[in-house]
């Protein structure tokens, strides 16, 4: 059903249609906010994955 969904040309696609609703200047911000919010769920998952090793006594 999905089956080669994401293929260059849609991706150029969506990135144009992107560029177009939010312009130029908007990007970067957009890029940096995204970047901060992987950041901090990897933080979170890490912080998780500690404190559940931890918690079990287990050391890898």
């Amino acid at each position: 059903m999905f089956q080669g969904m994401l293929q260059p040309m849609h991706l150029l696609v969506i990135l144009v249609v992107v560029l177009i609703i939010f312009g130029p200047g908007k990007l970067p911000e957009i890029g940096g906010g995204l970047a901060k919010s992987i950041k901090s769920f990897k933080k979170m998952m890490n912080e998780e994955e500690t404190s559940t090793t931890q918690k079990d006594g287990k050391k890898e």
